[in-house]
């Protein structure tokens, strides 16, 4: 039941209004604070999701060893399944860090102008109309605005790709 009530949130659409107000009402509006605590919850059940889906593919003889040669409940989890968790925890941190890297909409209504986002301010330059001749300018700010994300898939590379085939071949 608890499995399930986290995994609605990936179907589930957040209400932005109630969202906005929650976070006036707790003080949270327009801090880095109300954005973390706002896509922690939006993308918390798809990266669990994700680790429960590798954790049921895991064998449980793996676990049964390690019993066997006396490890307790954490000790299987820190020497067993959190070295396997590896490429699926790198896959769902990139994929996380994309979407909340790129978006606007979010940042557009919670932050409200109090704080700066890449892609905020990118949005602002390229709605203005002082800038809207100049295309160099922006094409120079989404060259920047990406240049993080991929120097973080060169770092992470094989992870990811191990991560998104580790559940392909059986």
């Amino acid at each position: 039941m608890l499995y399930a009530v986290m995994i609605s949130g990936i179907i589930l659409p957040p209400a932005i209004v109630t969202l906005v107000l929650l976070l006036r009402q707790l003080g949270l509006a327009g801090t880095a604070v109300g954005m973390i605590a706002t896509y922690s919850g939006m993308y918390l059940s798809l990266v669990i999701f994700f680790i429960t889906g590798f954790v049921r593919t895991v064998p449980e003889s793996l676990e049964e060893a390690a019993r066997i040669d006396g490890a307790g409940p954490v000790g299987v989890f820190t020497r067993i399944i959190l070295p396997l968790l590896r490429p699926v925890l790198a896959t769902a941190a990139i994929q996380v860090s994309l979407y909340v890297w790129n978006d606007v909409f979010y940042a557009l209504f919670i932050v409200g102008g109090r704080m700066d986002t890449l892609p905020l301010n990118l949005f602002m330059v390229a709605s203005s109309g002082v800038q809207l001749n100049n295309w160099n300018l922006i094409f120079a700010y989404v060259l920047v605005m990406s240049a993080p994300l991929v120097a973080l898939f060169a770092v992470f590379q094989r992870q990811i790709i191990s991560g998104i085939t580790s559940g392909a071949v059986k």
